[in-house]
């Protein structure tokens, strides 16, 4: 059960930056309906930017001029004007979108609608949804394979990752992995997907050439109990050496050494913590806390936080404009 609270924001007076490289932390939070802006050396809040209910995943464009936003209780994606730090539009999608991916070659974005079971194709330039794909009851994680002809989805309640034709939108082939599959995160050749399983507490890979599970890892931080350890979050370094894992309930980030799959250690953070992503140059983690109400920002190469820093209610994910 969540326990409301006031947060009070203390605003600095920080003019926003043009668009681009402006280094920005951008976080979605869940029950405050809004995504919180922050200077990336004070750390003080540049802007709250109110949202449509239930703002969760968020990804920019190419050129970083926009943010994309899924709303999941208005059903809609909501679009950010990243140098205006305002909401300039809104595209429709399904019932209960979660996470999306965008594929600028192609201008469209796919998107997991939770309720509905199914994902929508968005075209980027007509900004209407132009098909519909059923899957498995409460797709969540969403990704695109390499030359873009693939893409992937998670299904939480069917176990299942599922293949999908982007050309006609049809299932090619399913894949069995643990309870209630999360996210993903692929290698840089593309030739495995990591998928994390929240309730069976595990790293599920997946080769892609045969699709099936070619291996999984497990997790337990010191202090922790197994049933603590809830696994949703998942980045890779670009070199794919090294990935970083959210668990969830048991408030740790695992580090992976991706070539050998074993954990070379845990990082204490927050609450449940949840989404999870990388400064560009790989040098800093930035995780959100959905029962902190705050984020961690983590020094990679050392493994120890820097700083926790107080956003809005349920912080869902988090991304850096770099």
């Amino acid at each position: 059960m969540l326990f409301a609270y006031a947060l009070v924001l203390l605003f600095a007076a920080v003019a926003p930056c043009a668009a681009k490289d402006t280094g920005l932390i951008f976080v979605s939070n869940e029950k405050s309906n809004n995504i919180i802006v922050l200077d990336p050396k004070t750390h003080a809040v540049v802007k709250d930017i109110k949202t449509s209910r239930r703002p969760r995943d968020m990804h920019f464009d190419a050129a970083h001029e926009k943010l994309y936003v899924a709303c999941g209780d208005d059903d809609v994606i909501e679009i950010i004007d990243v140098a205006k730090l305002a909401v300039i539009g809104k595209l429709a999608t399904g019932s209960s979108p979660e996470t999306f991916a965008i594929d600028e070659a192609k201008r469209r974005i796919y998107v997991a609608n939770e309720e509905a079971s199914s994902l929508s194709v968005i075209d980027m330039d007509q900004n209407i949804i132009v098909q519909e794909v059923p899957t498995g009851a409460e797709p969540e994680g969403v990704a695109i394979g390499k030359d873009g002809k693939l893409l992937y989805v998670t299904s939480e309640v069917g176990d299942l990752v599922h293949e999908i034709d982007a050309a006609d939108g049809h299932v090619t082939r399913d894949v069995v992995v643990g309870t209630r599959p999360r996210r993903f995160a692929a290698t840089p050749d593309g030739k495995q997907l990591w998928v994390t399983t929240e309730l069976s507490g595990e790293v599920y890979i997946i080769d892609l050439a045969s699709f099936t599970v070619a291996g999984k890892i497990e997790f337990l931080p010191p202090g922790m109990r197994k049933s603590d350890v809830t696994p949703v979050g998942l980045a890779m370094t670009k070199d794919g050496k090294t990935a970083y894992v959210t668990l969830g309930h048991a408030a740790h980030v695992a580090v992976v050494d991706v070539p050998s799959r074993a954990v070379q250690s845990y990082m204490l953070v927050g609450k449940r913590s949840w989404g999870i992503t990388m400064s560009r140059d790989e040098k800093l983690l930035y995780v959100a806390n959905g029962f902190g109400d705050d984020i961690t920002i983590i020094d990679a190469r050392s493994r120890k936080p820097i700083v926790s820093i107080p956003v809005g209610r349920v912080p869902w994910g988090v991304v850096v404009d770099d």
